[in-house]
C-alpha cells in the first residue's frame, strides 16, 4: 500500500459489523494508530491481525501525530482505528488528518459504524436535520452556557453521555428544553442488551431512575418546533 492514512471505522459492539474492507485495511496497512492498544489487539486477534500499533489519543495526539506523518511521508501506510466506532469524531484523529492535508498526504475512509447516527435511526424523531453535541463540557458553567445556546435549536441534538451522569444530565436536559420535550436514549447499541427508551424527557428521566443505565449511552433530543408546528398538532388555524 501507499504512503496513505486510512480512517478506519471498526464495531461499536458486535464484532460481525466489522466490514470485509476493514479487515483487509488492517491487513495491509504497514503500522495501526489505535485510541487504546489493548482494546484494537482483541479485535485483531479476533480476525487473526498481526501488525505493529502505536498509541494515539488525546494524552499523546501531539508527540505522536508528527511521529505518524514522518512515517507516512517516508512512504508507510496506516490505519488509524479507536475503541469502538468511525475515528476522528469527537476524537483526537481529527488532528491526524488535519496534519495529513497540511503535508500533502492521501487519506481515504473505510466507512463503519456509528453510535450517533445509528442512536438517530432509532430515535423515532426527525432526522432531516441534526446536530451532533458529543459530550457536553464536564464544568458547570460551560455546560450551562452550552444548553442554554441550543434552547432555540430546531434540529434534533444528539449527545454522548456516561450512565453515571445520566439521569442528572437528563433532569438537566429538563430544566432547559421542558419537561415535555420528546428524547430517546439508546445504550448498548449491537449488543446483547441493547435498549432504546423513547418518550418525553420526564418519562425517560422516570424509567432511568428506576432502571439504573448501564453501557454507552446516546441521547436524542428533539429540536424545538416553532409556534407555526405547535398549532398544526393542536388543530388550531393559523
Amino acid at each position: 500500500m501507499s504512503a496513505t492514512l486510512y480512517v478506519v471505522g471498526t464495531p461499536i459492539g458486535n464484532l460481525e459489523d466489522m466490514s470485509v474492507r476493514a479487515v483487509r485495511t488492517l491487513q495491509q496497512v504497514d503500522f495501526i494508530a489505535a485510541e487504546d492498544t489493548r482494546v484494537s489487539l482483541k479485535l485483531l486477534n479476533h480476525f487473526e491481525i498481526k501488525k505493529p500499533m502505536v498509541s494515539y489519543h488525546e494524552h499523546n495526539a501531539r508527540e505522536v501525530g508528527p511521529q505518524i506523518i514522518r512515517r507516512l511521508q517516508n512512504g508507510e501506510s496506516c490505519a488509524i482505528v479507536t475503541d469502538a466506532g468511525m475515528p476522528c469524531i469527537s476524537d483526537p484523529g481529527e488532528d491526524l488528518v488535519r496534519l495529513c492535508a497540511e503535508n500533502g498526504i492521501d487519506t481515504k475512509v473505510i466507512p463503519g459504524p456509528s453510535a450517533a447516527v445509528s442512536a438517530l435511526a432509532l430515535s423515532g424523531l426527525d432526522t432531516g436535520k441534526f446536530v451532533f453535541e458529543g459530550f457536553l463540557q464536564p464544568q458547570a458553567n460551560a455546560r450551562r452556557e452550552r444548553l442554554e445556546e441550543l434552547k432555540l435549536e430546531r434540529r434534533t441534538i444528539i449527545f454522548y453521555e456516561s450512565p453515571f451522569r445520566l439521569v442528572k444530565t437528563l433532569t438537566q436536559l429538563a430544566e432547559f428544553f421542558g419537561n415535555d420535550r420528546p428524547v430517546s436514549v439508546s445504550r448498548e447499541i449491537s449488543k446483547i442488551h441493547e435498549e432504546t427508551v423513547r418518550g418525553t424527557l420526564e418519562e425517560v428521566i422516570a424509567h432511568f431512575t428506576v432502571n439504573e443505565p448501564k453501557g454507552e449511552i446516546v441521547i436524542v433530543l428533539a429540536g424545538l418546533k416553532d409556534k407555526k408546528d405547535k398549532e398544526t398538532e393542536t388543530g388550531t388555524e393559523v
